[in-house]
């Protein structure tokens, strides 16, 4: 092996190195794959991720070892020379047809078992139609006659005003926290009907591993199921540009036990129902000052 081509693979293994231990020092592996998630649909999606991840990983593997190894063995240095009698040969090109038709069907098929598990809301055992607003959500659930609605809570409302005075770093989650969070039991397969009151948005918690648009005059459908002993406050946001204040819309969800979610139940119908949402001129803010509302999301 000549020596240029020894400083050349020093050069790239010092790169990748370099760049490995970069990536290691800001963020740990968990940071960079895609989130697990709590739901079995999020562990499905998981889990067919990171098989055809690992697909990927052995095809470059394979496709990148062949590479170095061609340009390694057939240098110009060892005396290689160019085949300039290469023919057309069928059986090579049925071979590199065939191969990738066979690892894409393989993929294919858990994949399209994957989205039909998505959309099938059948046998739910929990209803809740989910309205958004600028810049709020409202809850109704349709099997206990409960409904109310879900906004920024008071800190962050305080705090992101202009000239407020306030840190929002000394703000426990920040701008992800609401007055009332969506409440629902674990291990109860539970089936949203998304809709909107003026432009599209959009629910999404991240550890759910589903996203879903809110759409006016459409109602779309979706559905999670907390695995047992997953409870615990799940975090998410608005992820379709609604307007001024669509960075202040945030979700979340509540995850208790079934019998934890009785009580909920029965507190909430014994509580004054909820009143409409409020006027949707709200105090300039750092975010919303000078700007003006889009048409839509």
């Amino acid at each position: 092996m000549s020596t240029k081509f020894r400083n050349v693979l020093r050069s790239l293994a010092a790169l990748t190195l370099g760049t490995t231990t970069s990536l290691t020092a800001h963020a740990g592996f968990g940071d960079l794959n895609m989130t697990r998630g709590v739901t079995e649909i999020s562990e499905n999606i998981y889990s067919l991720h990171m098989t055809i991840f690992w697909w990927c990983v052995a095809i470059a593997f394979f496709v990148f070892g062949w590479m170095i190894w061609s340009l390694v063995a057939f240098r110009h240095s060892q005396g290689a020379k160019p085949d300039t009698q290469m023919t057309h040969s069928t059986k090579a090109e049925i071979i590199w047809t065939v191969i990738p038709v066979v690892i894409l069907v393989i993929m294919a098929v858990p994949a399209a078992r994957s989205l039909i598990a998505i959309e099938d809301t059948s046998n739910s055992e929990l209803s809740i139609k989910v309205t958004g607003y600028q810049w709020k959500w409202q809850y109704d659930y349709l099997d206990e006659k409960v409904s109310f609605f879900s906004t920024l809570d008071r800190t962050s409302n305080e705090t992101r005003q202009l000239q407020s005075g306030k840190d929002p770093r000394a703000v426990e989650n920040y701008l992800l926290d609401v007055d009332k969070p969506l409440v629902v039991p674990e291990d109860t397969k539970v089936r949203l009907l998304l809709t909107s009151q003026d432009v599209i948005h959009a629910w999404w918690v991240p550890a759910f591993g589903l996203k879903k648009d809110a759409i006016p005059g459409t109602v779309n459908e979706m559905w999670f199921k907390v695995k047992t002993g997953k409870t615990g406050v799940y975090r998410g946001q608005c992820v379709e540009l609604c307007g001024r204040d669509h960075g202040f819309m945030p979700i979340v969800v509540k995850v208790v036990t079934k019998d934890e979610f009785k009580a909920f139940v029965a507190a909430q119908k014994s509580a004054p129902p909820a009143s409409a949402p409020a006027a949707s001129g709200a105090a300039p803010t750092v975010a919303s000052a000078g700007a003006g509302t889009p048409p839509r999301g």
